[in-house]
């Protein structure tokens, strides 16, 4: 199995667009600070690659990463699908990006499926463009792809506000566990979670490889910021400083934060939180890294 981290930045990247923080600041003053949104890529085949979320900058990212590049005929592209982990819009806006694909295809959770073809009309906005299968993931079964194995692990029924009218059980947000089938090496990555649920906590005990959501350092960030009433829990993300002692006492070799908000001093590398993380074996994952468990 291989692992390309393709961005780790929550909804608007780092800087965000319309947003004058210290972190976006920062990020604007160096180039080292910038951040796609979060994704990462999975290799299923030799050659042939599934994206976990498609973010919008998900062409971006592809570019940055030579082995996601087309070639060597002039449509033909290593990128098989993408597997959704929730119906947000920062990691469901790149399907629209992806329009010009001959072949591709998406698997969600049902309810994500659902918002995504219905609230997001993509399939009817795509069908025209682009040849998109789009086949359900229901949460506790397991999809083979290639020489991986894939399945989705509730973590959330917070539902995106664009799909508030969608008559649709949850659950919204879900973890995924990825398995290499001829070594049993397995990865988790969950970028949203709003409950340490205990099919979460089965899978990151078997874990080799853990993404976990790095969304908001403490509690009280998104309040602090001024920019809601409503606190990172309330928000349906976990802080760190509520996941990081659960996280250390994991056996996975490889820990990691993903899915940062701008608001996050995490973003900047020079944090002492940085220091923190390093205390418990834990890190921030880094974008461009490829990890062979």
């Amino acid at each position: 199995m291989r692992l390309r981290v393709l961005g780790t930045a929550a909804g608007g990247g780092v800087p965000q667009w319309n947003c004058a923080c210290e972190g976006c600041g920062s990020a604007r003053r160096s180039r080292g600070l910038p951040r796609r949104h979060a994704s990462i890529a999975v290799e299923t085949a030799p050659g042939a690659w599934f994206l976990v979320n498609a973010a919008p900058d998900v062409t971006e990212q592809i570019e940055a990463f030579p082995e996601l590049r087309p070639g060597p005929g002039a449509r033909r592209t290593p990128v098989a699908g993408v597997v959704l982990t929730d119906a947000e819009l920062d990691h469901t806006l790149g399907l629209f990006r992806l329009r010009e694909a001959a072949r591709l295809r998406v698997l969600a959770p049902p309810a994500v499926l659902a918002a995504v073809t219905e609230g997001l009309s993509a399939d009817a906005v795509l069908g025209p463009y682009a040849g998109i299968t789009w086949d359900a993931l229901p949460a506790g079964e397991t999809v083979r792809l290639g020489d991986i194995e894939v399945a989705a692990l509730p973590v959330s029924d917070k539902r995106p506000r664009y799909a508030a009218g969608l008559a649709h059980p949850g659950p919204w947000s879900t973890a995924l566990e990825i398995t290499d089938v001829r070594s049993g090496r397995r990865a988790v990555y969950s970028p949203c979670v709003a409950d340490w649920s205990d099919p979460l906590q089965a899978a990151l005990d078997r874990a080799d490889v853990v993404f976990l959501d790095g969304t908001f350092w403490d509690d009280d960030e998104p309040r602090r910021a001024g920019f809601t009433t409503k606190t990172a829990t309330e928000m349906g993300h976990l802080p760190i400083t509520r996941t990081s002692a659960r996280l250390a006492r994991l056996t996975a070799p490889v820990r990691l934060y993903t899915h940062l908000n701008n608001t996050n001093p995490l973003v900047d590398p020079a944090a002492p939180q940085h220091r923190v993380l390093a205390d418990l074996g834990l890190a921030v994952a880094a974008e461009g890294d490829v990890i062979e468990p």
